[in-house]
């Protein structure tokens, strides 16, 4: 059991250099480095962070938990997308975990040491799971959840109480 569970260590912390689908056969897409099924009512849950303040790269998305809300970092300031700061935080569900420093997986030319998911490719993209009216359809969405609603066609992001939703 523990050489299965050190093979699945080892691999999460592999450089990958490839197209990746989660929770379907293929990408659909020659442009996407990440696609995710759009036949689940799920999202993507973007990680934790207590202090933002060492992450320099722009393009990164988090939660922040000491404001409760959803972040993405734009020319060196963060950038809300949650709006609403009444959001909850659960932090019991990392609070006593042992983050381990190295562990990355790379998507495209490793170049990058920030991050613990990171898509490298200069031409290609992430499609984000895909939900329809998500406030409706998710069940019980995680704090820090985001997802492109398909009826709208607006990126939804979840603060932990209420959905903001973004169209450019």
């Amino acid at each position: 059991m523990n050489k299965i569970i050190i093979s699945i260590t080892l691999f999460s912390m592999v450089v990958c250099k490839a197209q990746v689908s989660i929770g379907k056969t293929s990408v659909t897409n020659s442009s996407v480095s990440l696609e995710f099924s759009s036949n689940e009512n799920r999202g993507l849950v973007l990680p934790y962070i207590e202090n933002g303040k060492g992450i320099t790269q722009d393009g990164t998305l988090i939660y922040d938990t000491s404001d409760r809300k959803v972040k993405y970092l734009r020319n060196g300031s963060w950038f809300d997308l949650s709006v609403d700061d009444t959001g909850i935080v659960d932090l019991s569900i990392q609070t006593l975990k042992t983050e381990n420093a190295e562990a990355k997986v790379s998507v495209g030319t490793p170049t990058s040491t920030d991050g613990i998911l990171v898509l490298e490719d200069r031409n290609k993209s992430m499609i984000l799971p895909k939900v329809a009216s998500p406030h409706l359809n998710i069940v019980n969405p995680a704090s820090g959840m985001i997802v492109y609603d398909t009826i709208s066609h607006q990126l939804a992001v979840y603060n932990g109480t209420v959905w903001s939703f973004w169209k450019p």
